[in-house]
């Protein structure tokens, strides 16, 4: 049997710019970045294969995350800008 791959693939919906609003916080606040990195290679140990599992425990982290960079950021991506 050949080589089994698979490629995350986020899709958003036009508006939905929680993406860039987390990526921009993550660049601008590196310890932040540092404790999501850390905790992601964490939950890759214990959720190898389980990527459903992986996905659900980083959720609360990027959820808080995001909302204090759309408060910091208010108006970065408005759709004016899109």
């Amino acid at each position: 049997m050949g080589i089994v791959s698979h490629i995350p693939l986020h899709l958003r919906y036009v508006g939905d710019n929680d993406e860039l609003y987390f990526r921009d916080y993550l660049n601008e606040h590196t310890q932040i970045a540092k404790e999501y990195e850390t905790m992601k290679l964490q939950l890759w140990k214990l959720f190898e294969h389980n990527r459903d599992a992986y996905t659900n425990a980083k959720t609360e982290f990027i959820r808080k995350w995001t909302s204090e960079a759309k408060r910091v950021y208010a108006g970065r991506y408005s759709e004016n800008q899109e």
